[in-house]
């Protein structure tokens, strides 16, 4: 069965990160996603080190599976042509460009949707279109800052701590997308385009969530809190003999069947724990022994005996223990995809599942410019001989 957008057309005009992931979001949902990318150059995170295989970035490989690519300058003339019979023949333009880059180059929303109505213009930036910040450049860990996360992220009474994986960009690429399909829909009804302006930094309030509203019903300024819970105990990670692992036995069903799988069962009706309130009034004091206890055997035994009493719990996995977790390995999550370029790489698959489509299958990321002479010819008609003209040219 077909993936849910077999047949959309994007152009993606991003880089790095935040733009990128969101294209492949797209990509993974069965758009043709095609790369226009720098003659020459291309994505800047081609070349992003520490691992290559081939020429190709692992950086790259990571975020853009699921696409084309071609080069394209859009400073010519006959590349901003092309371009925008390209936008003609597409149903959305995604970029990652900073605020009236698009007006200087001439393929804002203004100018595509006058050459296409149906036209879909997705920005996603550090700041937005609006603002008095609009213009500034913005990473993920600026974001991360400005956000309010990264101040509650981090050891227990301890400096505050950038999040391990780049959510100020992720979060950016993930609701650009959602963006992109909404767009998508209501042009169902409409028959006409909008335009998508999706910010890193709003972004990362969105994700503020219950932090912002304690912030505005009482006052309460977050502070980095380790593994735990501001609300929730016992929640949080623990050291046993040989590994960590978290457990989240909040509940009193999920209390009461820790206290039987821990071999402490008078617990359960101690004062001091035996409801919410009072674990949340002691839980330092509860945290230490619980410590106690865990220290005592090694990982993989307690989590056989917390998932056999039914509490929540999990192990605290690397990196290469998650990428062969027998779970994660039935869900393919863990991808083969084949190049000519380069060959076969392992790539993380899609978390979105359709029943009845193949979800191990996917395009590998592209090498610079690999799909240029197919797009001129079957999106566009050009001969094999203007291409060749044009590739000469230095227009692609």
């Amino acid at each position: 069965m077909e993936r849910p957008l077999t047949g959309i057309r994007v152009l993606d005009l991003s880089q790095f990160l935040a733009g990128p992931y969101g294209s492949m979001v797209l990509g993974d949902l069965g758009a043709d996603v095609l790369k226009i990318e720098i003659p020459g150059k291309g994505d800047g995170s081609r070349e992003m080190p520490p691992h290559f295989i081939h020429g190709q970035s692992g950086y790259f490989l990571s975020m853009n599976r699921s696409k084309k690519s071609m080069t394209l300058n859009l400073k010519s003339d006959d590349g901003l042509k092309i371009f925008y019979d390209l936008v003609r023949q597409s149903d959305v333009v995604y970029d990652n460009f900073r605020p009236g880059i698009l007006e200087r180059l001439r393929i804002d929303y203004d100018t595509l949707k006058a050459i296409n109505p149906r036209i879909i213009s997705a920005s996603v930036s550090g700041y937005g279109q609006t603002g008095p910040l609009k213009d500034r450049p913005a990473f993920d860990l600026v974001v991360q800052a400005m956000g309010g996360i990264m101040s509650y992220t981090g050891p227990l009474g301890g400096e505050p701590v950038r999040m391990g994986a780049p959510m100020g960009d992720l979060a950016g690429g993930i609701f650009a997308a959602h963006g992109v399909l909404a767009a998508l829909y209501q042009r169902e009804r409409t028959g006409e385009g909008r335009r998508v302006d999706v910010a890193l930094l709003d972004s990362q309030i969105a994700l503020l969530i219950y932090r912002a509203v304690y912030y505005f019903l009482a006052g309460e300024v977050a502070v980095p809190a380790g593994s735990g819970h501001v609300s929730a105990v016992p929640i949080g990670a623990f050291k046993t003999q040989d590994i960590h692992i978290v457990i989240d036995a909040n509940g009193d069903k999920f209390w009461r069947a820790l206290c039987e799988a821990i071999e402490r069962p008078e617990w359960a009706g101690d004062p001091r724990f035996a409801d919410r309130a009072g674990r949340l009034q002691h839980v330092d004091e509860l945290m230490a022994l619980l410590q106690e206890i865990f220290v005592t055997r090694p990982g993989d035994e307690w989590i056989e005996r917390l998932e056999a009493a039914g509490v929540p719990c999990g192990p605290i996995n690397t990196v290469d223990r998650a990428l062969s977790d027998p779970q994660v390995l039935a869900r393919n999550m863990i991808v083969d995809a084949t190049s000519p370029a380069y060959g076969t790489v392992k790539l993380t698959g899609s978390p979105i599942k359709f029943h009845g489509t193949d979800d191990a299958q996917y395009h590998a990321p592209p090498a610079l410019g690999e799909h240029a002479e197919e797009v001129l010819t079957d999106w566009l008609g050009l001969s094999a001989e203007r291409v060749q003209a044009l590739r000469e040219q230095g227009v692609i």
